[in-house]
């Protein structure tokens, strides 16, 4: 049984942020070698993904749960704001790190960086809004419980 707040495919909450290793393949790249900019956005999603999978969020559960509570609900990117200050490469070993940095109502902003060892290749802030009926909603409690949202 593997601890709750870690699993060797997901990564592992320390520290109140989750880390997570990504490694660096061809189809990441682009044509010079470099890793293509919007994989960036790809390797963070997967960041926040496992992160709520570690809370002991299976998203497939909570995810029926909410639906009952708030019909066609969904979690929608409102904004990012990303700085990229140092290229990744083929094979390279990266670390996605994701933080809470504030919870509302129907949306909580991450902190997220992707770094190569000490290096600090990308930062973000990236604001995730629950909506439902194509408008904004207070997130339902099961999904909050499930962020510990109210903690935050």
């Amino acid at each position: 049984m593997s601890d709750p707040v870690s699993h060797p495919l997901d990564g592992a909450i320390r520290d109140s942020a989750h880390h997570m290793h990504i490694r660096v393949y061809y189809e990441d790249t682009d044509f010079s070698g470099i890793v293509y900019h919007a994989n960036y956005l790809r390797f963070m999603e997967r960041g926040r993904t496992n992160y709520l999978r570690l809370l002991g969020a299976a998203q497939s559960e909570l995810f029926a749960e909410a639906e009952s509570e708030t019909p066609g609900f969904a979690f929608v990117v409102r904004a990012m704001q990303l700085d990229f200050l140092k290229p990744a490469r083929m094979d390279d070993l990266l670390e996605v790190i994701t933080r809470p940095i504030e919870v509302r109502g129907a949306s909580i902003t991450m902190h997220q960086e992707v770094r190569r060892d000490a290096d600090l290749l990308i930062e973000a802030k990236v604001k995730v809004a629950f909506v439902s009926g194509g408008r904004a909603r207070p997130i339902p409690l099961p999904l909050r419980t499930a962020m510990k949202a109210d903690v935050v």
